[in-house]
């Protein structure tokens, strides 16, 4: 099975993408680990991308096309994949159209996990990390036992730069003017499933389990 996971920051994909990995036995693409694995490998491509990271650019979409076709080729691929991060736009989604057609193959579901912005910034923006393990918390979700104190240590909890909530609002309307052309793109072929991110993790993934039971029929 050929999957796409989408959703936006705080939406649970990471969460699901193991779960959907663990039953079905397909490989967790995304976009950054191609790249380092291309980089280690020392493959042609991946020195290319290597140097426009180095300088700080975006790689080019005909070195990124490249970079998933020749992880698409790979072995564990056999079975399907769960494409994370890629395609980004429109141009990307039909490269990848046109690369799986030369492989005979295509997508099977674009997976879109839909949580509202407002539950978003609560999640993203109630993150509290300690500065000196690292260990993360959420006020809400996962609080440490004492308030304000990390577990391990008793360090004040911080909140990064990032949590806070200008920046993560910010984050996420960027994030949707990116996605929502994809999300109408897919949605036009007839790849887009959307589910409701709202729900308890485990009823999320059964409802993905479900639509993806029908391509095991």
């Amino acid at each position: 099975m050929n999957l796409i996971l989408m959703g936006l920051p705080g939406a649970g994909k990471g969460t699901q993408a193991e779960k959907i990995v663990e039953k079905y036995n397909i490989p967790h693409i995304s976009t950054g680990d191609m790249f380092r694995l291309a980089i280690k490998e020392g493959t042609e491509l991946g020195k290319e991308a290597k140097s426009f990271m180095d300088k700080g650019e975006l790689v080019p979409d005909e070195v990124t096309i490249g970079i998933v076709r020749e992880r698409l080729n790979k072995p564990d691929c056999e079975s399907g994949f769960l494409l994370d991060g890629f395609p980004r736009t429109i141009a990307q989604a039909e490269a990848l159209e046109n690369l799986l057609q030369d492989m005979n193959d295509s997508l099977d579901y674009v997976l879109h996990i839909d949580v509202p912005k407002e539950k978003l910034i609560e999640r993203l923006t109630g993150r509290r990390v300690c500065p000196t393990c690292g260990a993360t918390y959420h006020v809400v979700f996962n609080p440490p036992k004492v308030e304000g104190k990390c577990d391990r240590d008793g360090s004040e909890l911080i909140q990064r730069e990032d949590d806070q909530p200008e920046t993560v609002k910010k984050r996420l309307e960027v994030n949707v003017e990116q996605a929502q052309p994809l999300l109408d793109f897919y949605h036009e072929k007839g790849y887009l499933v959307t589910f409701n991110g709202d729900n308890d993790i485990d009823e999320v993934f059964h409802d993905i389990d479900q639509k993806l039971g029908d391509l095991s029929k």
